[in-house]
């Protein structure tokens, strides 16, 4: 066991190549879509506490925060119309991930991000110009179906562009854009407020129309991958041309042989959601259910879409609850992102996840139990306690930055040969989705039950998973994407399947 905490690496496992100007453009223009999904998961926390909104899409909460003497302060907020607007999102983006997964396959990744950066621009021109719920919660439906398509495709792209060395770094960029786009919402949503008139939260929710416009215009011009590319084509020789100007080296045959055998076995599959149950894809398909699950249940949406509504119900004043939703989910959060993405390949994958583990236990340990001593049913907490919570709120929110935030879609991304990696994404991006709208739509009914126990409740959670995670999960950093298939085969519980119909194969 403990063997699997060192990387594996051998002479055999590195193709030649080097970080092309290629590729990193096309990752930086790919990766936009990470921006607009942070974007809108920071927005919808920051509009949802402004008092314009809440008086003119819901009116009932706005009185019950305001004049409402009697009501608790953990059940405020708890309305199923207002969270109903948040995770709308989410259950559009389940449906349309399974599309996303036919066109990813069939016609490439480009296509699918393109796909993407359109209806994000359609959505947000509906909610930005909304005067009636049905009008917001239809651009909210736009946006989930361009984070559906945006989810399945930019992380399979990153992690196909990237060399095995460096793959974990460049996928680890859509996190880091996620977290840009948290921090860039929260800052807009500090901002917007303090605008007269009401009209603040129409220019929040317009203004990831900038990101939005660079994916869209940006996909007309990304190459596709050269995996996707071999997949599609029967041209060796071309695929051989555009592997090296994507590695900047002439000398590819050994990733192109390798390239060319999964995509010779991928074409072989016709019901790839079929192959996906088979035994020997067992570790697989685990994984791809775990990690998104695992990754929801830390409570980390608890601090994403509510953050502001969080300090809110601390005590803090409208424009303080805002600026601390900055300070943790976005400063905290883009930070640690960051040192994730320069250490993920030198650490590996385990290290980060049993650190992060650990210092989210703690964090929300202590968030719990400050909120259980000191904030009761009726009246505010003590500014000190407050912004103790903010802290530790900070160093949760870092934690999760650099252990399941990042590594909760890179290794989906990671595992799945070629021949079921489109509909392993899909699976992957589907639980997200379906853990998201669950403790999205959940969240303030749980607050409002449970009280501070909420913290302790997804606590619980974090020592499950880092228990998983330390049993059941090799480690996959510098191992090439289409020899992944030799972790499972040496790892303690996983050869059980994989082993033996290995075995029986020959």
């Amino acid at each position: 066991m403990a063997a699997e905490l060192a990387i594996i690496t051998s002479e055999d496992e590195h193709y030649n190549g080097k970080i092309t100007l290629l590729v990193v453009t096309s990752c930086m223009v790919a990766a936009t879509g990470g921006i607009i999904y942070g974007y809108d998961i920071g927005i919808s926390g920051g509009v949802t506490s402004m008092d314009p909104f809440l008086k003119k899409f819901f009116p009932e909460v706005y009185t019950k925060m305001k004049d409402d003497t009697k009501t608790s302060n953990y059940c405020k907020f708890d309305s199923q119309l207002l969270t109903t607007f948040t995770s709308s999102l989410y259950i559009a983006g389940l449906v349309a991930s399974f599309f996303a997964s036919s066109v990813t396959r069939a016609f490439g990744r480009k296509p699918s991000i393109l796909v993407a950066g359109a209806l994000f621009l359609s959505g947000l021109a509906l909610g930005g110009a909304a005067t009636n719920i049905v009008m917001l919660i239809s651009g909210r439906i736009l946006l989930g179906v361009g984070v559906g398509f945006a989810n399945q495709s930019v992380p399979l792209y990153l992690s196909e562009m990237a060399l095995p060395r460096h793959r974990g770094a460049f996928n680890i960029g859509f996190q880091l854009c996620v977290g840009i786009g948290v921090l860039s919402a929260n800052l807009i949503n500090f901002g917007t407020e303090k605008i007269t008139g009401g009209s603040g939260w129409r220019i929040s929710l317009s203004l990831a129309a900038v990101p939005a416009s660079i994916l869209t215009l940006g996909a007309l011009f990304l190459p596709e991958t050269p995996n996707s590319f071999i997949q599609s084509t029967n041209d060796h020789q071309i695929a051989k041309s555009m592997l090296q100007r994507t590695r900047g080296c002439e000398d590819v045959q050994a990733e192109l042989d390798d390239l060319i055998k999964a995509s010779d076995n991928s074409k072989t599959i016709k019901y790839p959601f079929k192959k996906l149950m088979q035994r020997k894809y067992r570790p697989q398909l685990v994984m791809a259910i775990a990690m998104p699950f695992f990754t929801q249940v830390t409570g980390i949406n608890v601090f994403s879409f509510y953050a502001p509504i969080l300090f809110r119900t601390l005590g803090l004043s409208e424009s303080m609850s805002l600026l601390s939703a900055v300070m943790s989910t976005g400063a905290a959060g883009t930070s640690a992102t960051f040192i994730s993405m320069l250490m993920v390949d030198k650490l590996g994958r385990r290290a980060l996840f049993a650190i992060g583990g650990i210092q989210m236990f703690v964090s929300q340990v202590i968030v719990g139990s400050i909120m259980a001593a000191e904030l009761g049913d009726i009246g505010g907490m003590n500014k000190g306690y407050a912004y103790l919570v903010l802290i530790f709120v900070c160093v949760y929110v870092a934690a999760f930055a650099w252990s399941w935030g990042p590594l909760g879609w890179l290794i989906p991304s990671e595992i799945f040969p070629l021949e079921i990696r489109s509909a392993g994404q899909s699976v992957t991006v589907a639980v997200n989705f379906v853990s998201t709208f669950v403790i999205a739509q959940s969240f303030l009914s749980m607050l409002c039950h449970f009280k501070s126990g909420i913290f302790f409740f997804f606590g619980g959670w974090v020592m499950v998973m880092t228990g998983f995670v330390y049993l059941l999960l090799p480690e996959t950093a510098n191992i090439p994407i289409e020899k992944m298939d030799r972790v499972w085969r040496e790892h303690w519980f996983w050869n059980r399947y994989v082993g033996q119909v290995r075995e029986d194969s020959n």
